[in-house]
């Protein structure tokens, strides 16, 4: 791993708290993801299951982790099987773990190979009552792909039809939703490592460069400062590909007079940072392009005030709506008509900000969370609202990632990164 080692603190902690939140005598198993084929012996880079992940430490393929706290014998109440290691495996794809540095990042005593799992399973099923699951129940989640997880859970059903069974899915939403230090500190190196980027990317625009060398430069910086690379996939649009929420072909010249969107992100360690700027191909806003870009910014201030503890999501949208409606009438690009005429469920505004404005991040860019909840402290979110105006060709939007306080507005992992139109013009022109 290109990264520096986390403290094993961070997931004795997190089992710990996995396990207080489980049913009597059950047992829960996490696996690995698959390395995913593309064609011929071709794969796709490895990326961990996010839980076995925040559980273990363990960022290899081909491992399993057992939790059970009732277990009469006191050694099999966390239980790690990795893929067991040789000397031909570390000349060809490099060194697995060992079982000692499979504890040392851990801190699971309990290390098997793999080959042993089931026969420690049966041993454990004799004791179990309850087998916890753990499937993908994110409210983005649209997979047709079947995982290891879901091969493995088909296994274990048909093998014990006679056990409980019970989901991890709700617990793992309320454990990493809210983050420990040692989470925070990680994120904030991810941020960190995105304000190199984008430094970098301030002082290399200029009319003529293409989308897709700006995406060069920052996967340059990215990768030299530990990283593995893009949190997500890069979307770096110019003129009026901005108006495209997801555009990613990063295709085309970015000519003068025109703005570049840029939803552009490292990660380090597997935690994701999330960042969108928004800045002039010249170095300099029109009055117009400014007026919009203020707009988009007071929007993200005011939003940014509302993440306190108690507040619900679906809740907090619609205050954000009404912000966002005040400055589209001063911009001219509604009147009082439009908003009183509009649909209940399609208000006035959403002809210009058609997205969310804030989203659990984390191991995952959309990370876990339950949006019927209440928002608590160390929670980590996104704010970034947004105006498209493909009439006028160009569009903005603004995003920054913050942790909510236990008082107080939320503090912003990315507050050292430009965002003020008059910096971001004057750090360009240099």
């Amino acid at each position: 791993m290109k990264y520096d080692k986390i403290d094993s603190q961070l997931f004795i902690k997190n089992r710990k708290n996995f396990a207080a939140a489980m049913q009597p005598n059950s047992l829960a198993v996490f696996n690995s993801n698959d390395i995913y084929p593309i064609s011929a012996d071709s794969t796709l880079p490895f990326e961990q299951h996010r839980d076995i992940l925040f559980l273990s430490g363990v960022d290899q393929e081909e491992s399993v982790l057992f939790l059970f706290p009732d277990c009469p014998n006191e050694a099999y109440r966390e239980i790690l099987f990795v893929r067991e290691t040789n000397d031909h495996i570390a000349v060809w794809e490099g060194a697995k773990l060992t079982k000692e540095a499979a504890f040392e990042t851990s801190g699971i005593k309990t290390v098997f190979w793999l080959q042993d799992l089931e026969k420690v399973l049966f041993e454990l099923s004799t004791y179990a009552d309850t087998f916890y699951i753990n499937t993908n129940e994110h409210y983005r989640a649209n997979v047709e792909t079947e995982t290891r997880e879901d091969r493995f859970t088909k296994w274990l059903l048909a093998k014990y039809p006679a056990h409980s069974v019970a989901k991890s899915s709700p617990i793992m939403h309320r454990l990493r939703a809210v983050k420990d230090q040692i989470e925070l500190d990680l994120m904030q190196k991810a941020c960190n490592i995105t304000e190199k980027g984008f430094r970098r990317i301030l002082d290399f625009v200029k009319p003529g460069v293409w989308e897709y060398e700006i995406e060069a430069e920052l996967l340059h910086e990215f990768v030299r400062n530990r990283s593995k690379g893009f949190a997500y996939s890069p979307i770096i649009a110019s003129g009026n590909s901005a108006n495209v929420l997801h555009y990613m072909e990063n295709n085309k010249e970015c000519k003068s007079g025109d703005l570049i969107l840029m939803d552009i992100a490292a990660e380090y360690a597997n935690y994701k940072s999330d960042l969108t700027r928004t800045i002039p191909v010249s170095g300099k806003f029109s009055d117009r392009q400014k007026a919009v870009y203020n707009a988009v910014n007071h929007v993200k201030k005011e939003a940014t005030k509302l993440l306190v503890p108690g507040t619900l999501w679906k809740e907090y949208h619609v205050e954000v709506g009404d912000i966002m409606t005040s400055e589209l009438l001063k911009l001219g690009l509604l009147d009082k008509a439009d908003v009183q005429n509009a649909p209940k469920d399609w208000p006035a505004y959403k002809k210009y900000f058609m997205h969310g404005t804030s989203h659990h991040i984390g191991l995952d860019t959309h990370d876990y969370g339950l949006l019927h909840e209440k928002m608590q402290a160390n929670m980590v979110f996104t704010v970034e609202p947004g105006i498209y105006i493909p009439e006028e060709g160009f569009g903005i939007r603004l995003e920054d990632d913050v942790v909510i306080q236990e008082k107080g507005e939320p503090f912003n992992l990315m507050a050292n990164i430009p965002i003020e139109a008059d910096e971001i013009e004057a750090i360009m022109q240099g």
